[in-house]
Formats: C-alpha cells, structure tokens, sequence
C-alpha cells in the first residue's frame, strides 16, 4: 500500500469511529458499512402463498361446519321422512294443507282433507304430524 498523507486520527461523524493510520479497512467495513447495507436491504416481502390464502380457507371451513353440514342434515331427514310414510299418517303440505295420507305411488302421494283427495309430489310433505292418524281420527268418531 501506498502512504498517503492521512492526519494521525480521523473522526467520521455518525460514527465516531477512529481509524488509525495504516489499520485494516476491512474492520471499518465489517463494523460500520454492512449493518448499514443490511437495514438498507430491508424490504418488505410479500406473505406465501399459504399465509394469503389461509384466511379463506378458514371462512370456508367455518361456512361449511354453520350452514352447509345443518342443512345437509336436515334434508336427510327430511327425505327419511318422506320415505317412511305411510297409508294413515297426518302430514302437512308446502302449501300448507293438513291432511291424512290415502295412498302412497313412487312419485305422488294422496292426501285426504274432509271429503277431498289431493295428490302431491312427495317432495311438497313439508312434515308428518301424526303417525297412524287415520286410525285414532275414527276412533275419536265412533
């Protein structure tokens, strides 16, 4: 290295560092510069993939435990009920007939109120009332 005419100690102002004539540079840069150009290296990263999506993945799992699984369970049901039915029970329509079960086809289902028969879709028995209803209606009668 050539000697340059460096006064006997040099003072850099932030810093207050010391830097003797002749010491090793590579202290000063070890020291002071790479903190320096580490926290101006500090950018902001974007979240992974997994960390963005997550949130989304939570509502769905809590969409789907509130209100699809309660509704999935009920329409088991209800097509439980429907398939039990049987000649005499009390059943109560979608349009909001009440009325005694005559006769029972695949697809249809007769359902007597006073003197009239109606026939449904099994689809519009909202609800059975009464199991064997036919039966204690004429008992009452008797």
């Amino acid at each position: 290295m050539s000697e340059k005419n460096y006064p006997e100690n040099r003072t850099f102002s932030k810093f207050s560092l010391h830097i003797k004539k002749g010491s090793d540079m590579k202290k000063f840069i070890s020291i002071v510069m790479l903190p320096a150009f580490a926290m101006a290296q500090d950018v902001p990263t974007q979240p992974s993939l997994m960390g963005s999506f997550l949130p989304f993945l939570l509502m769905f799992v809590v969409m789907y435990i509130f209100f699809i699984l309660p509704k999935q369970r009920e329409n088991k049901k209800t097509e439980q009920m429907r398939g039990s039915l049987k000649k005499g029970d009390k059943v109560l329509t979608i349009a909001g007939i009440v009325g005694i079960v005559s006769h029972i086809d695949e697809r249809f289902v007769g359902v007597k109120t006073g003197d009239t028969k109606i026939d449904f879709e099994k689809a519009a028995i909202v609800k059975l009332l009464e199991a064997d209803a036919e039966k204690k209606h004429e008992a009452e009668h008797k």
